[in-house]
């Protein structure tokens, strides 16, 4: 962080919900003078408070990025406010749903460099992932810079065009919400068979915790972890031929989550 053009400049972040209070606590862990941060929020946690940083004051002319994270529904009042920092070199990062990179230049300014970034819940403990995608105007550049940014919560992938972002939020973004699912009926699963609810839960979380972490750091893929575990007519087996059914397991039910998800996302761009 120490290095990029942000610690030497002004950075704006305009929202700051869980995701922006996530990103910002990374961006401060890692070294950003909270002076050179200017936050505009109607209803600044205590936490933001009490971080140092220019809240609800008046903006920088020309900061060096700022960073979109409001909701999608208040998108439309609050970007035109930062209209005269448009067609200029101030980068514009957003981590808004369902908006596209059209809407940022229809209202800044047609030469106004914007990433649309897609990133996920983990990023509150810094083990998030952020897909990234840049109009002409940002380039390569943009785009090393709002990795920069981005990495102070996780791991960051850049998208060779914005329509992949429909996807990713399919997988990833609303991913997380797929895997807590699954620990709330593993648990209740678990107790169904004579576990007390606690144990359950606990079993559940840990299972899901370690699983992913192994398929992280582990040379082999999922696929290959997955035989590992499983013996010949054992008890995986039993498991797996339940949940790898075409037509009711795993298979069936995740490739409708994530296009539904994908659908949702791309009506949302269309407004």
């Amino acid at each position: 962080m120490k290095d990029t053009r942000i610690a030497r400049d002004s950075l704006v972040l305009l929202g700051c919900g869980k995701m922006g209070s996530a990103m910002l606590e990374g961006w401060l862990e890692r070294g950003l003078p909270p002076a050179s941060v200017w936050v505009q929020d109607p209803g600044p946690s205590e936490w933001l408070q009490q971080q140092g940083v220019h809240l609800n004051e008046h903006l920088p002319e020309n900061p060096a990025i700022v960073l979109v994270a409001v909701k999608p529904q208040m998108m439309a009042e609050a970007l035109p406010t930062l209209r005269t920092m448009g067609n200029g070199e101030t980068l514009f990062v957003s981590v808004a749903a369902g908006t596209p990179i059209t809407f940022f230049e229809a209202t800044l300014g047609q030469d106004t460099p914007v990433v649309r970034a897609m990133p996920n819940t983990p990023a509150a403990i810094g083990q998030g992932i952020t897909a990234i995608v840049a109009n002409a105007h940002a380039g390569p550049a943009g785009l090393d810079e709002a990795e920069a940014l981005l990495s102070a919560v996780g791991a960051v992938v850049r998208l060779s065009e914005e329509a992949q972002i429909d996807a990713v939020t399919g997988v990833s973004g609303s991913g997380p919400a797929y895997v807590f699912h699954m620990i709330e009926t593993m648990a209740e699963a678990g107790v169904a068979e004579g576990l007390p609810p606690a144990l359950a839960m606990q079993l559940a979380k840990a299972t899901v915790a370690g699983a992913g972490a192994l398929a992280l750091q582990s040379g082999e893929d999922p696929a290959q972890l997955r035989i590992n575990v499983t013996s010949p007519n054992g008890t995986t087996q039993a498991a797996l031929e339940v949940l790898m059914d075409e037509a009711g397991g795993f298979p069936a039910l995740l490739s409708r989550a994530v296009a539904a998800a994908a659908d949702r996302s791309r009506e949302l761009s269309r407004g």
